[in-house]
């Protein structure tokens, strides 16, 4: 697929990886909705978007974990752009911590983001590409929803969830012409860790898997315009969560030793 004047929507656009998204999409000349709560930085988002694509971008604040903020968003896209071709549900928080003393008030918080205002938003949309018998979603998981380590017992979860609800939707859209990709990233050098690790020790200890958001980001829009089932990265936690499943006790060695720095 041809971006150009291809509508994508973004959530998470605020910063990281989700604005790097939008960036690579509008140069691209994609006409870009980015959406997050931070409304300053979605509109910062949107006149750069504008100026790579030289077309229309948007900026619509959205809170995910919320139906009616999801409703109010929509009612703007198809009322003044009329369609959306590709969505991208970047949006979500991780905290690392361990399970016994993990706040389930924060875990239910998690989840609403993660995993439920994620399908609100994703069914939501799919009704409508279903209509126009095209359209492609992304969904940016993780490596932690393939290969869990300790102290990820909920953000892994939200994550396993958000895989398998992506592999059942690719097979349910495909006879519609319609596009699934799940995007498993390991670490990426972005504000993520401010909530999920304020140590800051983490994504120090793990600086050899560290992903650069812009880099991921450019090859998240190429798969936009070719479509794949799985974007995994880095290849070497790819090559790793392969070998969790194959060899379940020497993965829990690497999971519990090589990568878990938390």
């Amino acid at each position: 697929m041809n971006l150009t004047d291809k509508v994508v929507l973004v959530t998470g656009g605020s910063g990281g990886l989700g604005e790097q998204i939008c960036y690579e999409a509008a140069k691209k000349g994609a006409i870009v909705i980015t959406c997050a709560r931070r409304s300053d930085r979605i509109e910062e988002v949107k006149e750069t978007c504008s100026q790579l694509s030289n077309k229309p971008a948007y900026a619509f604040p959205l809170d995910i974990s919320d139906p009616d903020s999801v409703d109010e968003l929509l009612e703007k896209v198809y009322t003044e752009i009329g369609r959306v071709d590709v969505l991208v549900n970047n949006a979500g928080f991780g905290i690392f911590d361990n399970f016994a003393e993990f706040d389930l008030k924060r875990a239910r918080e998690m989840f609403e983001v993660n995993v439920l205002g994620m399908m609100v938003l994703t069914q939501r949309i799919v009704i409508e590409m279903l209509k126009q018998k095209r359209g492609h979603i992304i969904n940016v998981a993780s490596m932690a929803g393939k290969m869990a380590t300790p102290k990820s017992t909920v953000y892994s979860a939200t994550k396993f969830a958000v895989l398998g609800f992506s592999n059942a939707l690719r097979l349910e859209l495909k006879p519609a012409g319609i596009h699934v990709t799940t995007v498993n990233p390991g670490p990426i050098s972005t504000s993520f860790f401010d909530k999920a690790d304020p140590s800051g020790d983490y994504l120090a200890s793990v600086g050899m898997f560290v992903l650069e958001p812009q880099k991921l980001a450019t090859t998240i829009v190429r798969s936009m315009e070719h479509p794949r089932r799985e974007i995994n990265r880095p290849r070497v936690m790819e090559a790793a969560s392969r070998f969790y499943t194959l060899f379940p006790h020497i993965g829990d060695f690497l999971a519990g030793g090589l990568f878990n720095r938390k």
